[in-house]
């Protein structure tokens, strides 16, 4: 796996604050900073997976699917207290 070399240019306060999470998760900064934009990353795919996944729905078939649900009482064990 080949790595790129980026420069990257942090306010003071923000390296201060990720190199304490860093030390404190038991990680390198460099490592945080991997995990940090990784994580980013996934959120920024998961959200607009969704969004896609909203724009392709159809509101009349939700609908048809929850009036199909039926009006049963809940079950045993499925009651929220």
């Amino acid at each position: 796996m080949s790595k790129a070399n980026y420069s990257l240019r942090l306010q003071p306060s923000l390296k201060a604050a990720a190199e304490r999470m860093a030390s404190a998760d038991g990680t390198s900064l460099n490592q945080f900073i991997n995990v940090a934009v990784a994580e980013k990353l996934s959120a920024l795919d998961t959200e607009e997976f969704f969004r896609s996944r909203a724009a392709r729905g159809k509101q009349g078939a939700f609908h048809a699917f929850l009036d199909g649900a039926g009006d049963e009482a809940p079950g045993e064990g499925d009651v929220v207290s």
